[in-house]
């Protein structure tokens, strides 16, 4: 199944350009599916497959039932634990989604298109929030699972015999079976999610509008996607206006424009192709309102994801002749006043500007000590000597 993730700065467009991606790639005979949290103008708002178009199906992403759904489901689990506390129940009706709930509902629907009742179609198209929220998002599942990982550690479950036993040593009961079993279910659903992001049939469409405030935006996804091994496939300049007009305001605002684009067509078009796509003087509504739109459908040539996007460099001090070995990480537009590194254990913790990821460091490295790091030409390069008490001695 080929994904299309469709993302860009707030207000850009990007769920237009979402339908109109999708909307293209069903008119190119594609079985397509397209997952949207925000309405459609002109298009049904069911959260069930509801047909849009020949061989295009759409779903519309409700939180608050999902929240309702999983917190219900939650009760009924533990609901020994809360009978013997005494504790009240909480009906659907009152129950108010929490700050998080549209990510973990997105997430959830990613899984059901990639292994559930959703699954079976060609191309499957995601309108993702804006830029910086979407990228924390695709991060998201990975970074459960690693907690899932170090609350619930999965060989403490070879000791449930035990578990009566401990719990009258340490005088606190110890965690329920349902528990674990929760835990397991939910590393499952995450890791086909991030199975899916990593796909290497899986690229990000960016959506900004020329201007600017967009300029900076892309510069910072840059260094964002890079950090997490992600590939745009496509950039979509969108409201593009008439390049001539005898109005001297608006042939200013499409001078701006212009400037823009020129820029984009030159420093990214050579590595990121750029498609304008015309402002049409109204909000697209409808069917034949995106097909004007004239947005490319997804290209099956295309690669996506292409692993891994750290490796390894062996360099050896002139002087001293000591040997390091350099571990990189492409980051184009990276600052280095906005790098932060520390590694605890067998992780590497990275920050750059408003991003995050922890790493597991490859495991060669881990019996060696941090001797720097540098950022240098748009690549991090991250320095381990090895331990001598670690590594075996040589002739």
């Amino acid at each position: 199944m080929r994904t299309v993730l469709v993302t860009g700065p707030g207000g850009a467009g990007r769920t237009t350009v979402a339908a109109a991606t999708a909307l293209a790639a069903a008119d190119r005979g594609s079985r397509t599916l397209l997952l949207s949290a925000e309405a459609i103008p002109g298009f049904p708002a069911a959260t069930g497959p509801t047909p849009l178009a020949d061989r295009l199906d759409h779903v519309r992403i409700d939180s608050g039932e999902h929240f309702r759904a999983e917190l219900t489901e939650l009760q009924n689990r533990a609901s020994g634990v809360l009978d013997l506390l005494g504790a009240g129940r909480l009906d659907g009706e009152e129950l108010t989604e929490l700050p998080g709930s549209p990510q973990l509902a997105l997430l959830h629907t990613l899984r059901r298109a990639a292994e559930g009742d959703l699954s079976g179609y060609d191309t499957l198209v995601v309108d993702l929030p804006p830029l910086t929220e979407a990228l924390a998002l695709l991060a998201l599942p990975e970074q459960l699972r690693r907690y899932l990982r170090r609350l619930l550690p999965a060989e403490r479950q070879a000791a449930r015999a035990l578990r009566p036993v401990l719990a009258q040593l340490a005088g606190v009961p110890m965690p329920a079976q349902w528990l674990y079993e929760a835990a397991a279910r939910k590393d499952e659903e995450l890791a086909a999610v991030q199975a899916l992001i990593e796909d290497e049939a899986t690229t990000l469409r960016l959506v900004a509008e020329p201007g600017p405030a967009a300029e900076d935006a892309l510069r910072t996804a840059r260094t964002g996607l890079a950090l997490h091994g992600l590939t745009a496939d496509l950039l979509v300049a969108s409201r593009v206006l008439p390049r001539h007009s005898s109005d001297p305001w608006f042939a200013a605002l499409a001078a701006r424009q212009e400037k823009c684009l020129d820029h984009w067509h030159q420093d990214l078009a050579p590595v990121l192709p750029v498609h304008e796509a015309a402002h049409l003087g109204r909000d697209p509504e409808g069917v034949d309102d995106l097909a004007a739109l004239e947005i490319p459908a997804p290209d099956e040539r295309t690669p996506g994801r292409a692993g891994d996007p750290w490796w390894t460099e062996e360099e050896q001090d002139a002087d001293d002749g000591t040997t390091t070995i350099a571990w990189c990480l492409p980051l184009p537009g990276a600052a280095k006043e906005d790098l932060r590194l520390v590694r605890r254990g067998d992780e590497l913790l990275l920050t750059v500007g408003p991003f995050h990821r922890i790493v597991r460091i490859a495991s060669a490295l881990r019996r060696c000590t941090v001797s720097g790091a540098a950022l240098a030409d748009g690549v991090l390069r991250v320095r381990f000597t090895p331990d001598p008490a670690l590594w075996p001695r040589t002739s």
